[in-house]
C-alpha cells in the first residue's frame, strides 16, 4: 500500500468513525427526548425483533458433560458478531492470549478480516498483563485499520481493566466472563450475554469511549466533564406476551464507583439489593469469594448481605472454583459453611487428556440468581478491589427467561459429579494452577 493510499484509507476510516459518533449522539438525543415524553423514566421496546434482546452464551470445558445444547457457544457467537460488523469493532479486554489453531485464532483472523474490509477496530487492554501476553496485541496493532491502546488502570483507579466486552456497530455487544484467551473458549466454564438492544449497548459504548480517552492520555477532569446520563434505568426490554406479564428489565452493572459515566450503574449496590430482596434462594457462582482482603481489611458488604439472607430463612448456595482451596481464601468459605442456611461447594474440572493446561480447567463464570426471578451476570469476582478499584462490566436482569435459565444452569453444576461441599474442619491442598 502506497503512502498516499494509506493516507486515504485512514482518512476514510476517521471520517467513518466521526459519522458513527455523530449518529450515536443523535441516537442518544432521540432516546433522551423519548424518555422526557414518557410517563415513566423507563422505556418500552418499540418493535420486537425476531432475535431476543438478551441471549445467554456459554463455554464448557472440553471432555466434560457440562455442555448445554440449548445455549450457543461463545466462540461461534463471537465469530458471527465480528463477521457482521460493518463500521466498527471496539474491544475492552483484560488481556489477549492466543495459541495456534485454537478457537481464538479463528476470532483473531475474523478481526483482521474485518479491518481489511474497512471496519474500524479498536482494542483496549490492561497494562499489567501486556508484558506477559504481548504477542496477540502486537499482532493486532500492526495491522492496518486496527488501533491498540494499553490502559494503565492501576495509575488511575488502583486496580486493573478486568472487564471483558466488545461492541459491534453500536448495535450489539457481548458481555461476560470470557477473557480474550484461547483457554476461555475451550477449557474453562464461562458465561456471557449477547445484547441486541441498542439502549443497553449505549452505556457500554460511553464507558468504552471514556476508557479509550483515558488510555490515550486525556485528563480525567476533561473526560468526566463530557459525561452525561444518557437515559434512565432500568431499561424495559419487554413487557411479555400478556398485559399481566412481568416486565423484563435490565440495568448495566459497572465498577468502580468513582469512574463511571453514570453513578447509578455501580454494580455493588445492585448486587446487594438483589440479595436483600430474595425471599427463597440466593445462588452464587464465582471463581473466588473473599471477605478479607490481602491487606487484612474486612470487606463486610457482601458477607453481611449473605448472612442477612440466611438469617431470614433464605437458602444461600455458593459455588466456587477449586482454586479457592488456597490459604487466605478457603478459611472464609469454611466460616460461611458453618452458618445455618448457607452451603458452600467447590467445583473441580478434571484435567484435559492432552496434558496440563496452566490457568485453565476451572469454573470462571460469575453470576447471581435470586428466587429464579432476578440475576446479575458479569466479570467481577466477589472481592473488594473488583468493586472499588477495577473496571468490571455486567448486567442485572429482572423477569424473563434469563434468570430461571441461570437458576437451572446453577442447579446442574451444584448437583454434578465435579462438586464437593466445603468441610469446615479440613485442611485443603491448593490445586496446580500455573506452570
Amino acid at each position: 500500500m502506497t503512502a498516499a493510499s494509506r493516507f486515504c484509507t485512514h482518512a476514510t476510516r476517521s471520517l467513518r468513525r466521526s459519522l458513527v459518533d455523530c449518529c450515536a449522539l443523535l441516537g442518544l438525543a432521540a432516546m433522551l427526548a423519548a424518555g422526557a415524553a414518557a410517563d415513566q423514566a423507563t422505556l418500552e421496546l418499540v418493535e420486537p425483533s425476531v432475535a431476543p434482546p438478551l441471549e445467554l452464551v456459554e463455554t464448557f470445558p472440553l471432555e466434560t458433560d457440562l455442555d448445554h445444547p440449548d445455549l450457543p457457544e461463545a466462540h461461534e457467537v463471537w465469530l458471527e458478531m465480528i463477521g457482521a460488523a460493518q463500521q466498527e469493532l471496539s474491544f475492552a479486554q483484560f488481556y489477549a492470549s492466543n495459541a495456534p489453531e485454537s478457537r481464538l485464532e479463528a476470532v483473531v483472523q475474523a478481526i483482521l478480516a474485518a479491518a481489511r474490509r474497512g471496519v474500524d477496530v479498536r482494542f483496549l487492554a490492561e497494562k499489567k498483563f501486556y508484558a506477559t501476553y504481548p504477542q496477540t496485541l502486537d499482532r493486532l496493532g500492526a495491522a492496518d485499520g486496527i488501533e491498540v491502546r494499553i490502559f494503565d488502570v492501576a495509575a488511575l483507579m488502583g486496580g486493573v481493566l478486568h472487564a471483558k466486552y466488545f461492541i459491534v456497530d453500536s448495535r450489539q455487544a457481548y458481555v461476560g466472563s470470557q477473557n480474550f484467551d484461547w483457554r476461555a473458549l475451550a477449557h474453562i466454564q464461562e458465561l456471557g450475554l449477547r445484547l441486541r438492544e441498542a439502549r443497553l449497548v449505549a452505556p457500554l459504548r460511553q464507558l468504552f469511549e471514556m476508557d479509550w480517552a483515558l488510555a490515550g492520555g486525556a485528563p480525567r477532569a476533561e473526560v468526566m466533564a463530557d459525561l452525561v446520563a444518557i437515559q434512565d434505568y432500568p431499561v424495559v426490554v419487554s413487557k411479555g406476551e400478556e398485559e399481566s406479564a412481568e416486565p423484563i428489565t435490565v440495568t448495566p452493572a459497572l465498577s468502580p464507583a468513582t469512574w463511571l459515566p453514570d453513578g447509578r450503574l455501580w454494580d455493588l449496590p445492585q448486587i446487594l439489593r438483589l440479595i436483600d430482596q430474595a425471599e427463597e434462594t440466593v445462588r452464587v457462582q464465582l471463581l473466588t469469594y473473599r471477605a478479607v482482603g490481602r491487606d487484612g481489611d474486612y470487606f463486610a458488604k457482601l458477607e453481611s448481605a449473605l448472612r442477612r439472607a440466611a438469617a431470614r430463612g433464605v437458602r444461600v448456595e455458593m459455588l466456587l472454583a477449586d482454586w479457592s482451596k488456597r490459604r487466605g481464601t478457603i478459611e472464609g468459605l469454611q466460616s460461611l459453611q458453618v452458618l445455618p442456611g448457607i452451603e458452600v461447594r467447590l467445583m473441580t474440572i478434571p484435567p484435559w487428556s492432552g496434558g496440563f493446561i496452566p490457568y485453565a480447567r476451572v469454573i470462571h463464570a460469575k453470576y447471581l440468581v435470586t428466587d429464579g426471578r432476578a440475576a446479575w451476570l458479569g466479570s467481577s469476582n466477589w472481592e473488594r478491589d473488583y468493586f472499588h478499584a477495577s473496571r468490571n462490566v455486567g448486567l442485572v436482569i429482572s423477569g424473563g427467561a434469563i434468570p430461571p435459565r441461570l437458576d437451572r444452569y446453577f442447579a446442574r453444576n451444584w448437583e454434578s459429579e465435579y462438586t464437593e461441599t466445603v468441610d469446615p474442619c479440613r485442611g485443603y491442598t491448593p490445586p496446580r494452577i500455573g506452570e
